[in-house]
């Protein structure tokens, strides 16, 4: 992705918190319209959600790293390359039902795939983003993963509200 990023271990532990720490991040720290912000699952005997942020031309600015340290531990980098995009170039516009093709003309996201299906869907393939849009990394490249919904529409694979696994048990 590039190498002008700081990750931030903050010890949190569910990825719907990292997110909202993101938010928070790109709100107090007024962060440039053009940052990445991502999630980053980190295993071993403390699993957790590292969060990282990152430009992708230029580096970050040399007083972001001390103000970071308010939230966590930061390191130089990113701790792998398949980050969970949060915030990201265009993604205050990926709101209600779009095509296709404007997802992909208004964001950083370079390419849709559906799963289950071979190929990517028409640029008229209508996308309803719940307005929760969470593309991953693949192989240098913004990546959203979408399933069919009604009507011949697709939505995000991520849901906005997942519910918690056993949670009626």
């Amino acid at each position: 992705m590039t190498p002008y990023a700081l990750t931030v271990d903050a010890g949190v532990r569910d990825v719907l918190d990292a997110d909202r720490l993101l938010h928070r991040m790109a709100a107090r720290l007024a962060l440039p319209e053009d940052v990445f912000g991502c999630t980053h699952l980190v295993r071993g005997d403390r699993p957790r959600v590292a969060v990282s942020l990152a430009l992708p031309s230029r580096p970050l600015p040399d007083t972001l790293r001390e103000r970071l340290a308010e939230y966590g531990t930061v390191t130089p980098g990113l701790p792998d390359a398949v980050g969970r995009a949060v915030l990201y170039p265009g993604v205050p516009s990926l709101t209600g039902t779009m095509t296709v093709a404007e997802l992909l003309a208004g964001s950083a996201i370079a390419r849709v795939m559906v799963l289950g299906t071979p190929g990517p869907p028409g640029p008229d393939t209508r996308m309803v983003t719940r307005d929760h849009v969470r593309p991953q990394w693949q192989r240098d490249e913004l990546v959203l993963a979408a399933t069919p919904a009604l009507g011949g529409a697709l939505v995000p694979f991520e849901a906005p509200d997942p519910t918690p696994c056993c949670a009626d048990h």
